[in-house]
């Protein structure tokens, strides 16, 4: 798994001081992602961990209102019979001053950084808005 993080985003960061080796990469991104506490924020806004569902919206703006910019969320789509999806990953993504920046923003570039959590190896897609939606408590 960190060699193919590695070999995708790592080569990129590999350019910069602060990022050019797997240690620095990998030391940095978890520093950035304590830093980021996206479980306490989501906290923050009522938004925990649990059986119950809560609108796709109400993620984003809280995520937004939080860290001033867009993240990237996808899903995994709901099983056949059910109705809600299940967050699948939350991607951050910052400047190559490691400054958070939307990640709407960086389309079409190639992202220096980008705080990834991954959960299962489900076909991850776009969150779709209307959709209630699971927040597993794996989410690390």
């Amino acid at each position: 798994y960190r060699k193919h993080e590695w070999d995708k985003h790592g080569t990129c960061a590999a350019t910069l001081e602060v990022l050019n080796s797997q240690k620095k990469y990998f030391g940095k991104a978890l520093e950035l992602y304590q830093h980021v506490d996206l479980n306490g924020c989501l906290l923050k806004a009522g938004i925990k961990p649990s059986s119950s569902y809560y609108k796709m919206t109400a993620i984003k703006e809280a995520l937004t209102r939080f860290y001033g910019v867009t993240p990237k969320i996808q899903c995994i789509p709901p099983e056949e019979g059910e109705k809600a999806q299940t967050i699948g990953q939350i991607e951050f993504c910052f400047t190559k001053e490691l400054q958070l920046v939307n990640c709407t923003a960086l389309e079409g570039e190639s992202n220096p950084m980008q705080a990834h959590l991954e959960l299962g190896t489900s076909e991850l897609s776009v969150c779709n808005d209307t959709l209630p939606t699971y927040y597993p408590s794996e989410v690390q």
